[in-house]
Parts: structure tokens; C-alpha cells; sequence
């Protein structure tokens, strides 16, 4: 283990060693923001702890048996300690590194998913819901709640635009590699003479904002539209300006719902996607500026970048950015995403643990 490393390790635990004493102090609960905020450190460092003290120990246990080696009698079973001890502390090591790796704040955040057709019309649009279907069935592999917030149908069923709320514990942190351009290759249903043919979509995954922390919003720098909700959805909502557009005047930034059947809750639900958007477009500055210091793996979730190509007649999902070729197209498009989603986070670990060893 690099020293720098080991000297961090002791730190932390010098810190939980400090933080367990002021918990279990009478003043402790004094001052609750305080309580809580120590309490949340205190689950963060104890797992840390804990295998470094397995680590150390797997130390202590290496030299031992190293001892023993002298002894001809207990030379063959010394070995074998030091074999595995080696092979445990290696693991551990491991272990300790991706524990220290930095935390993405909002990893465990609801998110608001957002998917736009691009270029080859109405299959764009097919290839939109197939997309959305795609991702709403991975939520509901994960027990996540799924609420439309805004859907632009075509003529055909697909979409033309759909942005969903998904409401889960680490929804961010499993689909937030999702942004970009992903492309199709099958032959469309309108197509009479087999052909196949290349259409895209577009999808933006933005942590769900906390407006009261992470995005302040000046009435005096909004400008909110009523209007009458357009397509399906019954008398009321053809006859009521019920649909609400909210203009962030400083940025250009718009969001806008007409799902809800009062403008209440559509003005609510346009505020909560205006907020994750300029959320979003801040986290990406800040993404932009670290990218400019090292490049990254996954890509920088830019829309433009296309990064997954689904090949129907090969039955062929590609993710571009780690070079991963499933041929599982029918598992994946009925949301089991699981392989791609673990190997994409483990890709950005390693990059990671290279910067850390760096």
C-alpha cells in the first residue's frame, strides 16, 4: 500500500475515533443539524474502518506465519498462510481503494429522464417508446416508481418527446451514463421492401434537484405561460388552460407540462424539471472543467455523443465508449440492463483508481 494511501487510512480512523466520542457525549443531540450530519459521518468512515482494520490485521497475520517458516514442521502450513494472507490483503487493498474513491453527490437522487427522437421520423419516434418502455421496465426490475411528466405522442404511437420522473434510491448513480445518442439499425414497420435502415434518439438523465440547496430560482428571472393542453386526455383537459411553460429568462432554459389535470400541479412538476435542468447543465460545467485536466472513459454525457448502437437483425447491443458487444438485444429492450449498467460503473471506478494512483 502506497504510504500516502496508509497515512489517509489512519487519519479516518483517528476521525471516526473523534466522532464516536462527540456522538456519545450528553450534548450531542444539542444541536440536531449537527447530530445528524456526525451521524452521517459516522456511517460513512465506519465501513472504511473496519477494512482497514482487516487489513492491518491480515498484516499482523502475513508476519506470523512468516516466523514459523524456520520451524521445518510448520514450514508447509506457514506458506500456505502467507499464500492466502497475500492474495486476502491484495483484496482488501482493493477494497480500501474504492472506498476512498470520491463520492458523486448525487448518486442516490431521483432522476428526471428525458428522450428525444432525432434524425428518421416516425421510427425515431418508435425507437423513442421503445426506449422509454426499456427504461421503465428497469425501474420496475429495481421496485422504482415511474411518473410521466410530459409526452408529445406521434402519429404512429412512438414519441416524439417523453420525460419521466423515476423515483428510486440510487436512480441516479445506475442510469446516469444513459445521456447521449443512441442509434437503431432494423428494418421499420413502414418499410415494405426490407430494408434496414439507421435512426437515432437522444437521452438526457438529470439528477432530480433539491430547489431549496442546489438550485436557487428568482421569481423575478421567470416567466410562466398558461396555455390549453394539446392531444388525448378528455374534455377537461382541452378546455382548461391547464398546461404551464416556465422560461428561465437569464439562460433560455424551458420547461413545460400538460399532463396533470390542474395547473397546479403542472406549474409544480415544470418548476421541478426546470430546476434539474439548470442543475444539470451546472454539473456539466463543472464535469467540463475537470474533463479538461483528464480525459474521461464514459464519455462526458454530452447528447450529441452517440455512445450504445442497437442492432436488431444481429440481435447486437454495442455500448461505444467501453467497447461491450452483448448479443442480448430482447433482454436488454425488456430492461435488463444490468450488464451494461455495472460494467459502465466499473469502468468509471477504474479510471478512478488510476487517477487516485496517480
Amino acid at each position: 500500500m502506497k504510504p500516502s494511501i496508509a497515512t489517509k487510512l489512519s487519519q479516518l480512523a483517528d476521525r471516526l475515533e473523534e466522532v464516536t466520542h462527540l456522538l456519545a457525549s450528553e450534548s450531542a443531540t444539542a444541536d440536531m443539524d449537527q447530530f445528524r450530519k456526525l451521524t452521517r459521518e459516522h456511517a460513512e468512515l465506519t465501513p472504511v474502518v473496519e477494512t482497514f482494520q482487516q487489513y492491518q490485521q491480515c498484516e499482523k497475520d502475513i508476519a506470523t506465519a512468516g516466523e514459523m517458516l524456520s520451524d521445518p514442521d510448520m514450514k508447509e502450513f506457514a506458506q500456505l498462510e502467507i499464500d492466502e494472507g497475500r492474495e486476502k490483503l491484495a483484496a482488501l487493498e482493493l477494497e480500501l481503494q474504492k472506498l476512498l474513491l470520491p463520492k458523486d453527490p448525487n448518486d442516490e437522487k431521483n432522476i428526471f429522464l428525458e428522450i428525444r427522437a432525432g434524425t428518421g421520423g416516425d421510427e425515431a419516434a418508435l425507437f423513442a417508446a421503445d426506449l422509454l418502455r426499456m427504461y421503465t421496465r428497469f425501474a420496475e426490475r429495481n421496485r422504482w416508481q415511474v411518473e410521466i411528466v410530459s409526452a408529445s405522442e406521434s402519429d404512429l404511437g412512438g414519441y416524439k418527446e417523453a420525460i419521466v420522473r423515476i423515483i428510486g434510491f440510487g436512480a441516479y448513480s445506475k442510469l446516469k451514463f444513459e445521456s447521449g445518442g443512441h442509434r437503431v439499425q432494423r428494418v421499420p414497420a413502414t418499410e415494405t421492401q426490407g430494408r434496414i435502415h439507421t435512426s437515432a434518439c437522444t437521452v438526457a438523465v438529470m439528477a432530480e434537484a433539491d430547489e431549496l440547496v442546489d438550485v436557487v430560482l428568482n421569481p423575478a428571472d421567470l416567466r410562466i405561460d398558461t396555455f390549453r393542453a394539446s392531444g388525448a386526455g378528455g374534455q377537461h383537459i382541452n378546455k382548461t388552460d391547464s398546461a404551464v411553460r416556465i422560461t428561465h429568462l437569464p439562460t433560455g432554459i424551458v420547461a413545460e407540462c400538460q399532463d396533470g389535470r390542474s395547473q397546479h400541479a403542472n406549474k409544480a412538476s415544470a418548476m421541478q424539471v426546470l430546476a434539474a435542468r439548470i442543475n444539470d447543465i451546472q454539473r456539466r460545467e463543472q464535469q467540463q472543467k475537470e474533463a479538461a485536466e483528464r480525459k474521461s472513459l464514459i464519455g462526458s454525457g454530452d447528447r450529441s455523443e452517440r455512445i450504445r448502437t442497437y442492432n436488431y437483425p444481429q440481435g447486437r447491443i454495442t455500448d461505444h465508449r467501453i467497447n461491450l458487444t452483448l448479443y442480448k438485444l430482447d433482454y436488454v429492450m425488456d430492461g435488463d440492463l444490468v450488464e451494461l449498467t455495472d460494467a459502465l460503473i466499473a469502468e468509471q471506478q477504474t479510471e478512478l483508481l488510476a487517477a487516485l494512483g496517480d
